[in-house]
């Protein structure tokens, strides 16, 4: 009896994303690499290829230099890692900004090379156009407002925004834009809970929290953060583990064992094959015997 093939498992999509406003929570974390992505396709419904990679991967002290080929690269690699969730890319600084048709030009790049199933872009009302255009011409976006670390040189710093009330009008209004030119989900990062809670009320994606409320639609972090990988985190990271300590503490028991020449013991070795220990046995063998005398 044969048995039927496996039913190959469905990829979540940005519409699945965007209805599960008011149905249920949104995990989502960063993955830069395949098994990360592995493990993390379990549970969660998105990840983001952030580009905050380039600060937990490659040591840059910003997101800012982070180029487009990057982005590919590590793009690839969790879409070879994960079966279940919908991969979302950051659009690197510089390659969306310049007109619609830029942007264009590069999201799709993104998609065709890493086959990703939608791109993310900072911005809010400025952005609005460009979405629009990306959305208009097939390609899923999802919106980034409130602290937005490409633009840390023109905000001075990773700081949070919307702390006063003569603040939340420009970001509910880049909030709304980005919802009415076609994002299917928004980011909220590093501002105050009423405001995150107000902005997701008041729009009809879902709104997805860093730094913001519990009462967004969904919550992200970046992984490495939360794993307690990171050597310095913002306020509003959880950290889940700790292992960076796990990592160093691994490290320091190999080097030890490596100059105790404990390390490798017999069972990490590998021994010869019976037929030809047999042979060189043989071949010692007569050598070894006592030379009579004349």
């Amino acid at each position: 009896m044969s048995s039927q093939p496996a039913t190959p498992q469905r990829r979540i999509t940005a519409p699945d994303i965007a209805a599960k406003k008011g149905v249920e929570p949104i995990v989502s974390l960063t993955a830069y690499h395949a098994h990360t992505a592995a493990l993390a396709d379990k549970y969660c419904d998105f990840l983001l290829v952030g580009d905050s990679l380039g600060m937990v991967m490659h040591g840059y002290e910003t997101t800012v230099p982070v180029p487009l080929e990057l982005m590919i690269m590590h793009g690839k690699a969790v879409v070879r890692g994960a079966r279940r969730a919908l991969i979302v890319v950051d659009m690197p600084f510089g390659s969306y900004e310049e007109s619609p048709s830029v942007a264009f030009r590069n999201a799709a790049r993104v998609m065709k090379e890493t086959d990703c199933g939608a791109v993310k872009l900072e911005g809010g009302r400025r952005m609005a156009e460009t979405i629009r255009y990306l959305v208009d011409r097939g390609i899923p976006v999802m919106a980034h407002i409130g602290l937005t670390p490409q633009s840390i040189n023109v905000l001075g710093g990773f700081k949070v925004q919307g702390r006063t009330d003569a603040q939340w009008a420009a970001l509910e209004a880049d909030a709304q834009a980005v919802a009415d030119a076609g994002a299917f989900s928004v980011v909220l990062e590093a501002i105050p809970a009423p405001l995150a809670e107000r902005i997701t009320r008041s729009i009809a994606i879902p709104t997805i929290g860093i730094g913001a409320s519990a009462d967004c639609d969904g919550q992200i972090l970046v992984m490495e953060d939360m794993l307690g990988l990171s050597p310095r985190v913002p306020k509003f990271v959880k950290k889940y583990g700790t292992i960076g300590e796990q990592i160093e503490g691994a490290i320091r028991d190999y080097a030890e064992e490596v100059k105790q020449r404990a390390f490798p013991a017999v069972e990490h070795t590998y021994a010869m094959s019976a037929t030809q220990a047999a042979a060189q046995k043989a071949a010692v063998a007569p050598n070894s015997a006592a030379k009579p005398r004349k």
